[in-house]
């Protein structure tokens, strides 16, 4: 079932994992979805191979400040340990993700991502996934953590690393999906 007219908001910054956001975007426009990218960032951002390796530069669609949830059909928040620790310290990235949860829109976030429910709020009572690294920063926020390949709790899709992209990828298209039903 294609996801066309669907819109996908990707929110991220410089040092985001350059395979976390291409792979989901690429299964998402595959089945007819448009994506964006959102982020504080302005102009173009660095993307990463890992934490050392820069990759490509990408163009920031919207920016942070003019991003509202309704907008959108779903989040998708990559990680990155260096993309992940810059948003969960913006207000506006933090707002923006409580935003989508509080519309009851689907939120998927991968690998470190995830800290950023923790700095929101939004963790605590949800089963979820990440980064193995977050484990214990996650389960201090009030998450159930499960070391799964994806987790799925309501509207919220969480997975551990780009080794499990492909679970990621085919359960946020299902979750598009689901939408439109």
């Amino acid at each position: 079932m294609a996801v066309s007219g669907k819109r996908v908001a990707f929110l991220l910054t410089k040092g985001v994992e350059q395979v976390e956001l291409t792979s989901p975007r690429e299964a998402l426009e595959g089945a007819g979805a448009t994506t964006v990218i959102v982020s504080p960032s302005e102009g173009t951002l660095q993307a990463m191979q890992g934490d050392w390796d820069h990759g490509d530069v990408f163009d920031v669609d919207v920016p942070l400040g003019e991003a509202g949830a309704g907008d959108y059909d779903l989040l998708v928040l990559p990680g990155g340990t260096l993309n992940a620790d810059a948003l969960r310290q913006d207000d506006r990235a933090v707002e923006l993700v409580k935003d989508f949860f509080a519309a009851g829109i689907p939120v998927a976030a991968i690998c470190h991502a995830p800290w950023i429910l923790a700095d929101a709020g939004l963790a605590e009572g949800r089963t979820l996934t990440s980064y193995a690294s977050l484990e214990t920063d996650l389960r201090n926020a009030g998450a159930d953590w499960r070391d799964e390949e994806v987790v799925i709790d309501g509207n919220l899709i969480t997975s551990r690393n780009p080794g499990d992209l492909d679970a990621f990828n085919a359960a946020i298209v299902q979750a598009l999906q689901d939408t439109e039903a």
